[in-house]
């Protein structure tokens, strides 16, 4: 099975874009040495020819082609990936897990995940029903993210674990 090695791709990628090993170099801020060594380490790593000497420059290889067709597709999934983590950290994706009680569910979870999806659609909510004392317990456990519940069931307000 070949080595197939993300950074490699990435500059037979620029390379393809850019059209010669120094463009490719300047766009990477690399040497021409560099690129060329990568480059052929790659070639070795697959087992194919990548590139064809096509006078002072380059040209890729049928193999070449068909390595970046593949490797496009894996360069997607880790763009979305990407573009789904950056989301996650600026607070626009995830999921955020709430025990309610039975009541509160209508009452209380459904307006605002409604809300929510307005402003928010790429965070996902999953409710989990569960009475009072149970609800704490599952938030100190990390099984839930938020718990609701009667405020004559909370746990002290001086115990650190939760906020109210």
């Amino acid at each position: 099975m070949a080595d197939w090695d993300i950074r490699k791709l990435q500059i037979l990628r620029t390379l393809r874009e850019r059209g010669t090993v120094t463009a490719t170099a300047e766009a990477l801020h690399m040497t021409p040495s560099a690129v060329s060594q990568q480059l052929t380490n790659l070639s070795r790593q697959l087992g194919v020819e990548l590139l064809q000497a096509h006078g002072r420059r380059v040209r890729l290889t049928d193999a070449a082609r068909l390595v970046l067709r593949h490797a496009e597709a894996v360069f997607e999934q880790l763009e979305r990936a990407d573009a789904e983590l950056a989301a996650h950290i600026r607070g626009e994706a995830g999921e955020v897990r709430v025990g309610a009680f039975s009541t509160a569910v209508p009452a209380l979870v459904v307006p605002a995940v409604t809300a929510l999806r307005a402003t928010r659609p790429g965070i996902a909510v999953r409710v989990r029903e569960a009475e009072a004392q149970e609800a704490y317990e599952l938030l100190a456990a990390g099984e839930v993210d938020l718990a609701l519940s009667l405020a004559a069931q909370a746990p002290s307000a001086v115990d650190p674990r939760f906020t109210r």
